[in-house]
């Protein structure tokens, strides 16, 4: 009987001892979050591997991302080795088309960076942007994701030498806190660069271009998981702080139309696209979901006829990009899947002469390296991730964005929950993150006979399956 009471004991005390290790420690949100009960998330996935022949569930069939996309971006943004054995596990329906001769250590040159903007002539800004890195953070407003979340991606960003977009909630101090080059975006509700009505304010506009950290402006026409929609921001998540960020009534729902109301055609877009530039004196792309192609063609027109017109890039969307909450109807059956949107976009580009004017940023699903190297083939200057840069923060996919019950913290509303995401350590994990999908997709170009990933072109990248039009590339 004592002997009982002394193990009972010891095991209640083991589990006091692990309770308090898991609260303190900052490397693993779900155990902060969840102490003890939380290992048991950790044993599955790591003895998940040895256990796998008795799975009646593969790592390829699990949505949006399956296991090994998401154990990719896990496996990087800690830092642990990404190489795999026993042979390859994918089922591709492309690969790379490697050189008889690859490039030898000594022959690789660094990513020379990509200038947006142009300097002189009709539709020139005064301060045009070098981007130095291929891969960068989308837009996630904060509200969105928790401030300890912004914090984190923006500290993160600043190591990687990488920009991060503001999403369309405006621009915060926890974007700014960290350093990282800024692209503030301006959604439909042109939060933060709006007047009392509603309206673009150039006051606010000069106000927000005065930051040096803010490198450009980027108009949102739509976004890949709900295009042709706005959304509600309920008045009890509208609180004194991010009121004064979006320049809103606290307290108060706040509605985004599912359009900007003052941009009806391609000259009003234009239109708005000068103003925003002439003001701010900094780049201005806009960020669009292909649908109507006659749309493109026109626009490119435009730009062609009226220079000043012209936006400094175009980030596509494809319609598999994320939010945190959209009708199902549109999050998977409007838009066009990068795959298809991106080369035509860019060959559209090339047939109306403007590759050196726009730059072309590509997002929607394109997290590990092969997909990024894929999109750069296509025609892309630059991939963007959200959703990537969510699982390096410690996402789990448990689907829970909109609730504000994210278990990580990463988009919770719920101070307990955000308590466990420490911005220190997850920065870190960001641009670990970063790093690694920028070697590895240089090793990719390494390995088709290229200096450097600003080098791929459609000829490096073949189709291997039927019917998958936007992985089909040129022969040379």
């Amino acid at each position: 009987m004592a002997i009982g009471i002394i193990v009972a004991a010891l095991i209640v005390l083991g589990l006091i001892g692990v309770f308090i290790h898991d609260r303190t420690q900052t490397h693993h949100t779900v155990l902060r979050n969840f102490p003890v009960i939380g290992h048991f998330r950790y044993f599955a996935e790591t003895w998940g591997t040895y256990m796998r022949q008795y799975q009646y569930l593969s790592d390829w069939v699990e949505r949006p991302f399956n296991r090994l996309e998401r154990s990719w971006v896990y496996r990087s943004a800690k830092g642990v080795s990404n190489y795999v054995s026993f042979g390859s596990e994918a089922v591709p329906t492309f690969v790379f088309r490697n050189a008889a001769f690859p490039i030898l250590e000594e022959d690789r040159k660094s990513y020379p960076g990509k200038l947006i903007g142009v300097a002189n002539g009709p539709g020139a800004c005064e301060q045009p942007y070098t981007a130095e890195s291929f891969f960068n953070v989308s837009g996630m407003s904060y509200g969105a994701l928790s401030h300890a979340a912004v914090t984190a991606l923006s500290r993160g960003a600043k190591l990687a030498g990488i920009w991060m977009s503001t999403g369309e909630g405006g621009l915060s101090k926890f974007h700014l806190e960290g350093g990282a080059d800024i692209v503030m975006q301006i959604g439909t509700a042109k939060y933060g660069v709006r007047d009392a009505e509603g309206n673009l304010s150039d006051a606010r506009l000069r106000e927000i271009a005065a930051y040096p950290q803010v490198k450009m402006f980027e108009v949102k026409l739509a976004q890949g998981a709900k295009p042709g929609k706005g959304g509600v921001l309920p008045g009890n998540k509208v609180t004194p702080e991010i009121a004064a960020i979006r320049g809103i009534t606290p307290w108060q729902d706040s509605i985004s139309p599912n359009r900007h109301r003052d941009i009806g055609d391609i000259q009003e877009l234009g239109v708005f696209i000068n103003r925003v530039r002439t003001i701010t004196g900094k780049p201005v792309g806009v960020k669009f979901v292909v649908g109507d192609p006659a749309f493109l063609d026109e626009w490119f027109n435009d730009c062609s006829e009226n220079p000043e017109h012209c936006p400094d890039y175009l980030q596509v969307d494809g319609g598999e990009g994320g939010t945190g909450a959209a009708p199902e109807s549109l999050a998977d059956y409007v838009g066009l899947p990068i795959t298809q949107a991106l080369p035509y976009v860019a060959a559209l580009r090339q047939e109306h002469g403007l590759q050196q004017r726009i730059r072309i940023i590509a997002s929607g699903k394109l997290i590990t390296p092969d997909k990024v190297a894929w999109a750069l083939c296509m025609g892309a200057d630059f991939v963007s991730s959200a959703r990537g840069f969510m699982f390096a923060l410690g996402c789990i996919q448990a689907m829970k964005c909109g609730s504000g019950k994210c278990p990580t913290g990463v988009t919770a509303a719920d101070p307990r929950l955000i308590r466990g995401l420490d911005p220190t350590d997850k920065a870190v994990r960001v641009s670990r993150y970063a790093l690694k999908m920028r070697d590895e997709v240089e090793i990719i170009a390494h390995s088709c006979g290229l200096t450097d990933a600003s080098k791929f072109a459609p000829k490096h990248v073949t189709a291997i399956e039927n019917g998958v039009a936007g992985f089909r590339a040129q022969s040379n």
